[in-house]
């Protein structure tokens, strides 16, 4: 491929649009897409519409993932019959990259998840009509391309490491991400201190695995993700670290400990645990069981009593019996969760569960989701309703939307609404005086220094 530096040619693109699906994880790399397009020449686009180019980063995580791609593949085409240059991206484009140039001619573009520093070399081949793929990992050539971050808002996305190694059975993330890859320390704190100076006051650090991260600081000692998280506390401007998405089998003591000694990290943890059931876990090839899980719960609350707790759970896995589900749903009442992700299995091509016997019936799926959400809804509402009168600090993020009226987040990730004269980025101290199934309305006391 052709290596071009500047895309403002009039056989080139000019304008282009990302529209991004699933994961943290694609949101950042749809970001990352979009500066380095711009860095190019190219404009962002308001709408789709009207688009030289449009980038579809795609997940490939739910059902139908590859159905959808071409169903919107097909929208892209405008009144007048012409379609813009288009280019599928992400964890779908790995999987299914030679399937969506045979099916679909007017994708011009099929790029990966850890190939799209490459895109404007592409979009050159593409201009000139030769169609292109680019599916290769080269796992750390990707971010050494990119261009240094120079816009944020209040909250951002810190991608530290890609990809599992371990291969659940429901789970297409080792094959279309890769093996477990940890960006280099110094990197990252890089990458945060531009991130900082461009208007973030919040980072949430990112990857499959997150706290499998693992690196050597600035004075060549081995670090884990507590050790990335206490230098990142040390820059200034910096008044809030984040994590996801953790796997049980790497929270190691010295990142429960973090939750006690770091006051930059919030007092949050999505923990994924997939089961309630033994049975299910070891079927799943989950390496933890639900007395070790719970043992670890136990030890973070332990150093952080207020701790938010989050889990994920996947309802009908193939041979999952009605008593298998009833473990599940007295784990969701021993733990109390502040918030939990849940769907419905879904067999994805390729992994081994997709051909397991006893597959679920969808109507009983169903009905398990619908039973499981009612268990966490109850307990988001019970761990908002807590918060009444709470003092606390509240990280304004966007305009609420009646006229006044602002909208943040408070350090257990709960969404509050108020009515205030700061603005995006301010940090206020608030009170706590409603609380609702979804959100919390408070009053403002104060505004924190950062």
């Amino acid at each position: 491929m052709p290596d071009t530096s500047n895309l403002r040619d009039a056989a080139l693109p000019q304008t282009f649009a990302i529209k991004s699906f699933g994961c943290q994880m694609n949101v950042y790399d749809g970001e990352r897409m979009a500066e380095l397009l711009t860095a190019q020449g190219m404009t962002a686009s308001d709408g789709r519409a009207e688009a030289d180019l449009i980038v579809l980063n795609t997940c490939h995580i739910r059902e139908r993932a590859v159905d959808k791609v071409y169903s919107d593949i097909g929208r892209l085409r405008r009144e007048d019959g012409t379609v813009p240059l288009i280019a599928v991206a992400g964890c779908v484009a790995q999987a299914e990259g030679e399937e969506i140039m045979a099916r679909a001619p007017s994708v011009k573009m099929v790029v990966g998840p850890q190939a799209y520093h490459r895109l404007p070399a592409m979009i050159a081949e593409a201009a000139a009509g030769r169609r292109a793929t680019d599916t290769d990992m080269p796992a750390e050539t990707k971010f050494d391309a990119l261009p240094r971050r120079r816009k944020s808002g209040p909250t951002a996305f810190l991608t530290v490491q890609e990809g599992c190694d371990k291969f659940c059975t429901y789970c297409v993330v080792p094959y279309t991400r890769g093996t477990e890859i940890s960006r280099p320390f110094a990197a990252l704190v890089d990458e945060a201190k531009a991130l900082v100076e461009a208007g973030a006051r919040e980072i949430t650090l990112l990857g499959q695995n997150v706290n499998a991260w693992s690196g050597e600081d600035d004075k060549g000692r081995k670090v884990g993700l507590a050790g990335l998280a206490e230098t990142l506390a040390d820059i200034p401007a910096l008044a809030r670290i984040r994590y996801t998405t953790s796997h049980p089998t790497d929270m190691d003591d010295a990142l429960i400990a973090a939750h006690a000694d770091n006051p930059k990290l919030m007092p949050f943890l999505h923990l994924p645990v997939q089961s309630g059931s033994d049975r299910i876990l070891k079927a799943m090839n989950r390496s933890h069981t639900v007395e070790s899980y719970r043992k670890l719960l136990d030890r973070v609350r332990a150093v952080r009593p207020d701790i938010a707790l989050s889990g994920d759970f996947i309802v009908g896995f193939p041979g999952e019996t009605e008593d298998d589900f009833a473990q599940t749903l007295r784990l969701i009442d021993a733990v109390g969760y502040a918030q939990a992700f849940s769907f419905k299995y879904s067999p994805r091509p390729g992994t081994p569960a997709a051909t397991m016997d006893g597959q679920i019936a969808a109507d009983v799926m169903d009905r398990r989701l619908q039973d499981l959400q009612a268990a966490i809804n109850r307990d988001q509402h019970a761990f908002n309703l807590a918060s009444m009168g709470r003092r606390c600090s509240v990280l304004i993020e966007r305009k609420g939307k009646l006229r006044g009226q602002m909208l943040g987040k408070s350090a257990w990730l709960q969404s509050v609404h108020l009515m205030t004269d700061a603005t995006i980025g301010d940090l206020l101290e608030v009170e706590i005086t409603l609380a609702g199934p979804n959100s919390l309305g408070g009053t403002e006391l104060a505004r924190v220094a950062v």
